[in-house]
């Protein structure tokens, strides 16, 4: 699919006057956003690294719990699907325009973009485990203990289980496709409502983001029972209780970050290029140079989206979860070792501390459970003046 354009209709040179030269665009600003997505992009590949060369590149047994039949089979149909389509996706939306235009268009860097921010997938739990993957499907584990700074106690093999052969592709064309969809609600949303403005149809995106996720979460995929939020706070979710609980957050979460997206690849100026890319044509070193520098500055942005809308949003969902529902807590493959039977440790709850990879915790007996080599903290008496 090409990208949006806005050429501007060719004037006559009689009915213009002189012409004027445009002062060239100052080339700061692709370079700091060209900046930070690679310095996202070393973060996400020295954790990688030591993901797949650490003992957390195991995977994760589902446990004791045989998942429903229509599980396995959506979960071995997303499985298959999802990387079989993915080779189509790259030739449709990379090759294909390469060979016709000898670039990689927008949408281009968007799938790259966006396959490159699954990175960012298990950050919701940085602070404590409020959502988890099915088990049964196939995974390796998760980089998330690798991340700078990482709370949430995870151990190899028992931890969230990233489903690589879903979220790879799913995440790389999936996400695209939904942006491309949502451009052309916005599209027909601005000839339906031409005064809309710049602000309305953001507004518009930001629904569509809501509306989609909830289609596509809260009544398709999680009763497929491909993910669950467990610690969705219960009075603010459709389908409370239940191992499919959509918390109405997410959509909202969701949906700022599809806005972004949208809006991303909407907005572009007669070039074809978005906010992040002007300036580009001042950045020396050729063609290629100027393409890899358009890509980090697109991956940075679309990174940027993803944290700001609903990694950091989730943070504060985590830290005010609701205790894990009984439909959750009997299914080994969303408990995943993490907490519940077959552990000592009780599932996260309101009632008890946020434990994190550093800290002791309360255990199913009601004790607490030092690190290996810990002791509990002495009470330092105060001074007290003879």
């Amino acid at each position: 699919m090409s990208e949006l354009s806005n050429k501007r209709p060719t004037e006559s040179l009689s009915t213009v006057g002189p012409l004027e030269e445009k002062a060239p665009q100052s080339s700061r600003r692709v370079k700091i956003w060209a900046t930070a997505g690679g310095l996202i992009l070393a973060l996400q590949v020295y954790v990688w690294i030591r993901w797949i060369t650490g003992p957390y590149f195991t995977p994760v047994d589902p446990g004791p719990t045989d998942p429903p039949t229509f599980m396995k089979v959506a979960l071995m149909l997303w499985q298959i699907g999802s990387p079989v389509l993915f080779p189509v996706a790259i030739w449709w939306f990379i090759i294909r325009p390469w060979r016709r235009e000898r670039r990689i268009t927008l949408d281009g860097m968007i799938m790259v973009s966006t396959g490159l921010f699954f990175f960012q997938d298990p950050l919701l739990n940085y602070i404590n485990t409020w959502c988890t993957y099915n088990a049964w499907a196939f995974n390796m584990g998760s980089w998330a203990p690798h991340v700078p700074g990482w709370l949430s106690p995870e151990k190899p093999g028992a931890q969230v289980a990233e489903p690589l052969g879903i979220n790879v592709s799913g995440y790389a064309y999936g996400v695209l496709l939904c942006t491309i969809l949502g451009c052309w609600v916005m599209r027909k949303a601005q000839q339906r409502w031409p005064s809309l403005g710049t602000k309305g149809l953001i507004g518009v995106a930001f629904a569509w983001g809501f509306v989609f996720d909830f289609v596509m979460e809260g009544l398709i995929l999680m009763p497929l029972g491909m993910y669950t939020f467990p610690g969705a706070i219960q009075s603010l979710s459709i389908n409370a209780g239940t191992y499919y609980q959509w918390p109405i957050y997410e959509g909202l979460m969701w949906g700022g970050v599809q806005a972004a997206l949208c809006c991303l690849r909407f907005f572009t100026d007669d070039r074809g290029r978005t906010v992040v890319e002007r300036g580009l044509d001042n950045i020396r070193g050729g063609f290629a140079k100027q393409q890899f520098v358009r890509f980090l500055a697109i991956f940075a942005a679309i990174s940027a989206s993803f944290f700001v809308f609903y990694i950091i949003p989730a943070q504060f969902m985590a830290t005010h979860a609701d205790p894990w529902p009984e439909d959750v807590q009997k299914r080994s493959y969303f408990t995943s070792g993490i907490c519940g039977d077959g552990t000592d440790r009780p599932c996260p709850d309101p009632s008890l501390p946020i434990p994190t990879k550093h800290s002791g915790y309360i255990n199913t007996e009601g004790e607490l459970v030092l690190p290996e080599g810990v002791e509990l903290p002495a009470v330092v008496p105060h001074e007290r003046s003879e």
